[in-house]
């Protein structure tokens, strides 16, 4: 079984970002960039399902400018078997992602695709759906459990009456959430090893995909400052502030 694994380049989790001046976006010059930790659980996860014997080959695909190849070199670490950039200066939005990795499913043909369920930098979860959608495939979403019984999938997804678990037919889409797996630790030896393994680079046209922007962000601003928190005497006077200033009763 060959799984397909997506991986984006995004600000680190633990940078603060600023909104640019002229509200245009987040200034991302000189902060560090790590790959997407949704999609570093399911690189884990096909890494976790090859050591089992389940899976035969993990193929790391980002897409973005040539410094995508850091993203790819880690998800190689992790213990992806090769890599392949789509490699374009274009802004990339969730649409444009999932028309080119349905050409890198139809190329590859792998039994399995798995991504992270959203990107910490515009937190859109659509690329996964999207991309069932255009390859007609089923697709499990926000996967906590995945299980290879026979020929068919079983994911454990967490919706918001507790968990669901459904029977996939492959090849199927997976979009991973935070308690599916812990992302192991990359180790030096394996870094070394990654800068060896296979990295293919091709660009929007080669796949016959237009990646061209769909939307136009007019403004990005930060979410106003919390107000200070006030003490009441006693309950009355409380609910009395909830319904008449809050307004949230």
């Amino acid at each position: 079984m060959k799984a397909l694994i997506a991986v984006k380049r995004v600000v680190d989790a633990n940078v603060k970002v600023q909104v640019k001046s002229d509200g245009s976006g987040v200034d991302i010059a000189n902060v560090k960039m790590s790959m997407n930790p949704f999609d570093e659980i399911a690189v884990e996860e096909a890494v976790r399902l090859k050591e089992k014997g389940i899976v035969t080959e993990v193929i790391a695909v980002s897409c973005g400018d040539a410094k995508c190849q850091e993203t790819l070199r880690t998800a190689m670490a992790i213990g992806a078997d090769r890599g392949i950039l789509v490699e374009t200066s274009e802004e990339l939005q969730p649409l444009a992602v999932a028309k080119l990795l349905k050409a890198l499913v139809e190329k590859e043909q792998p039994q399995l695709v798995i991504l992270g369920k959203q990107a910490i930098d515009d937190d859109a979860n659509q690329t996964g759906q999207m991309l069932a959608a255009l390859a007609d495939l089923p697709q499990a979403t926000f996967a906590s459990k995945v299980e290879l019984a026979g020929d068919k999938l079983n994911v454990t997804r967490e919706v918001d009456g507790g968990l669901e678990t459904i029977s996939l037919s492959l090849p199927a889409v997976v979009t991973t959430d935070l308690r599916l797996n812990e992302p192991r630790y990359v180790t030096l030896p394996n870094i070394m090893k990654a800068k060896k393994k296979q990295l293919d680079t091709f660009k929007p046209e080669d796949l016959g995909v237009d990646v061209k922007p769909r939307l136009k962000t007019l403004k990005v601003s930060e979410p106003p400052k919390r107000g200070a928190g006030i003490k009441v005497p006693d309950v009355a006077t409380l609910v009395d502030k909830l319904k008449n200033e809050a307004k949230v009763i």
